[in-house]
Parts: structure tokens; sequence; C-alpha cells
């Protein structure tokens, strides 16, 4: 197990822990708009990697991105395995579990779901009860959101 924070896993541990017992684990990283450098800014996104079970491979990555309060993702794709960023890899995972239809919810309630699986989840506002609010059709999302670099 990873030394630096208890019940974190690296990314190696985490794909064995997906791998032996069926369950997931979830890293996230927050988005800040352009205050970034503000120490006051708040977090407008974030980032989510969850390795998940699969019966042909083993695991998956998913990655799932986007901005908070909106039904809409940025992104919601499988990474395979052998297009993994480094700085993925480097990143620290928590075991939870994670249920196929939470994979539609806004991000905020996923993130909640997933943080209360993992037993960590105490600190999480109660996202589920807020009103939704939608993005229309016209909604498009700048792929430097997301961090991952224009398909060629």
């Amino acid at each position: 197990m990873s030394e630096t924070l208890p019940n974190r896993l690296s990314f190696n541990e985490a794909v064995v822990l997906v791998k032996q017992t069926g369950k997931a684990a979830f890293a996230a990283m927050p988005v800040f708009g352009d205050d970034e450098g503000d120490e006051n800014a708040n977090a407008e996104g974030a980032r989510i990697f969850i390795l998940l079970p699969d019966e042909d491979e083993g695991w998956t990555l998913r990655f799932i991105a986007g901005p908070f309060f909106s039904a809409a993702y940025a992104a919601n794709d499988i990474i395979p395995s052998d297009e993994i960023p480094d700085r993925v890899r480097e990143l620290l995972f928590m075991p939870t579990r994670c249920e196929e239809d939470w994979l539609t919810d806004q991000l905020q309630v996923l993130l909640g779901k997933l943080t209360q699986a993992a037993g960590i989840g105490e600190q999480m506002p109660d996202y589920e009860a807020l009103a939704a609010k939608g993005a229309g059709p016209e909604a498009v999302f700048p792929i430097a959101f997301i961090g991952r670099d224009k398909p060629n």
C-alpha cells in the first residue's frame, strides 16, 4: 500500500485492487477557471478518473470531466490502457464502489457518491437535493477544459 496517505493507493496498487476484488477506485482533480492563481478561487469543475472492473481486460479507466452543476460532461470516455498519461499514473486513488447509473449523474453528485462509498463523504454537501441545471444543445466545452489534446 502507498505510504503517503492512509487509504490512498498508487495507480498500480489501485489496478491490483480492482482486478482482485472487483471494486472500483477513483482519483479526482479540481478544475479552476481563469482565476486559478487566486487563493480564494473556487473549483468550477473536476476531472475524475475511475478504475472499474472489466470482465475482458480485468479493469478499465473511465475519464469523466466537466463543470459542476450541469448535466453536460465535457468528457465521458474510456481511456485505453496504452494511452493513459503518466500524470494520471502518478495520481493517488481511493478505493470505492461505482454503479453504472452513477456515470450519468451531475459531476458533483458523482463525486459525492464515490466519496460516500469510499467512506470519506461526510464533508460533501448533499448535491442530489439541489435543483438541476441543464446545458442547452448549443453548449460546447473547450477541449482545454479537460486537459486532453485535440484529436489529430
